[in-house]
């Protein structure tokens, strides 16, 4: 596929452009509380209704010990959404297959088939022990494997017996179908060997974070490689942030401005953190692409690693004009990503200006919605700078 030019109105092909709930809090700067937003769920409501009039095709809801539940959030926002889909985390180790098989099968009816599954093996094992998991790396996706086995024959519609290292299940099922045959679809980011081969046996759609286009290349061709192995092949996505305006100056102005209030000292606890505190291989290959450094922000043209100097997870974002941006979203269209799983500070603001600016580059009409000219009229960034939308997420 042809990456998109500068000037283009649209990809030949548009990706599948999701957003965040940011159900660990929120606000307008990292590292400090100045103009912070906490995790509310009316502020959620907020976020998902916008985003599913807006023209975005779902939403991540993350997990952990700082996070609200993310079974719970959706099923909240489900029932306040129309066409929305949830990508909510599928934890083996934390919960039970057999449990998770009910609750998966749940949400996916009430949701009326919105549901899809982000595999999570866990990369913080000081969090992982919080929640009585003490398996070693590679050992996670091994149990990752087992239980996903156990949930996949379940939510199919089999009763299962099953006798393994770490599950043994006897005539277990489901007695409701999916709405989503055989299951809902199945998400998951891993970098090592280990996380690339349960991809490969497992999972739909593999993700990756934001990274310079020939790591990346390389990350799809191991993955491609694990899944042929198997005879499967799968889809790709990215997730990201995303700072896009109007001029290149007010791009890189506003990156500067989302970090001016972090510290060296923070800066410093979270290098340490990276480095000595969590085995995740993913997490690892963001941090060094700044290596802890406010002058090697910038990795690649338009990606800014700025965000993961203190940010766990996912660290860096596009920077940039719409043509800017769309260029880049391109070049990785043409190593085989076709879902952007996007975010941005504060991330009510940023959803609009994300549809507003970049979605006519990139094929993805909004208006199809019917309601996009309402929602713009009485909330576009570009009418009232932010302030109104500011109001009405306080």
């Amino acid at each position: 596929m042809a990456a998109i030019k500068p000037g283009r109105d649209h990809a030949p092909n548009p990706l599948d452009f999701f957003w965040f709930i940011p159900t660990h809090g929120d606000g307008t700067y990292l590292g400090t509380e100045k103009l912070s937003r906490p995790p509310d769920f009316r502020y959620f409501k907020q976020v998902a209704t916008a985003v599913d009039q807006l023209g975005f095709g779902g939403v991540l809801l993350p997990t952990g010990q700082s996070c609200e539940d993310s079974w719970i959030v959706a099923t909240g926002l489900a029932t306040a959404t129309e066409r929305l889909k949830f990508l909510v985390a599928l934890r083996p180790g934390v919960t039970s297959p057999a449990f998770a098989a009910r609750q998966t099968v749940a949400l996916d009816r009430l949701s009326e088939g919105r549901l899809l599954l982000n595999v999570v093996v866990g990369g913080n094992p000081t969090e992982l022990a919080g929640d009585g998991i003490f398996l070693p790396h590679d050992e996670r996706y091994a149990q990752g494997e087992e239980f996903l086995t156990i949930w996949r024959r379940m939510v199919s519609g089999e009763t299962v017996d099953f006798g393994g290292k770490y599950y043994q299940v006897k005539g277990a099922r489901v007695d409701f179908p999916p709405v989503q045959k055989p299951t809902p679809p199945l998400f998951f980011g891993g970098s090592s060997d280990a996380g690339q081969e349960l991809a490969g046996k497992a999972v739909d759609m593999y993700l990756t974070w934001g990274e310079p286009l020939e790591q990346v290349a390389e990350k799809i061709a191991s993955a491609r490689k694990h899944a042929a192995a198997f005879g499967r092949t799968l889809r790709f996505g990215m997730r990201l942030h995303f700072i896009v305006r109007e001029t290149e100056e007010e791009a890189w102005a506003a990156a500067d401005r989302l970090i001016s209030h972090i510290s060296d000292e923070q800066i410093e606890r979270a290098w340490k953190r990276f480095q000595d505190e969590m085995d995740s291989v993913g997490q690892k290959r963001q941090a060094a692409l700044h290596g802890g450094r406010r002058d090697k922000l910038v990795v690649a043209p338009n990606l800014w690693a700025g965000v993961g100097l203190v940010r766990v997870g996912v660290g860096t974002a596009l920077v940039g004009t719409p043509d800017q941006i769309a260029e880049r979203l391109g070049e990785y269209q043409a190593l085989g990503i076709d879902t952007v799983i996007g975010s941005g500070y504060p991330h009510l603001e940023e959803a609009y200006r994300v549809a507003e600016l970049l979605f006519p580059k990139l094929g993805i009409d909004a208006s199809r919605l019917g309601l996009r000219d309402t929602i713009a009229n009485e909330f576009s960034v570009g009418a009232y700078g932010g302030s109104k939308l500011a109001s009405a997420a306080g």
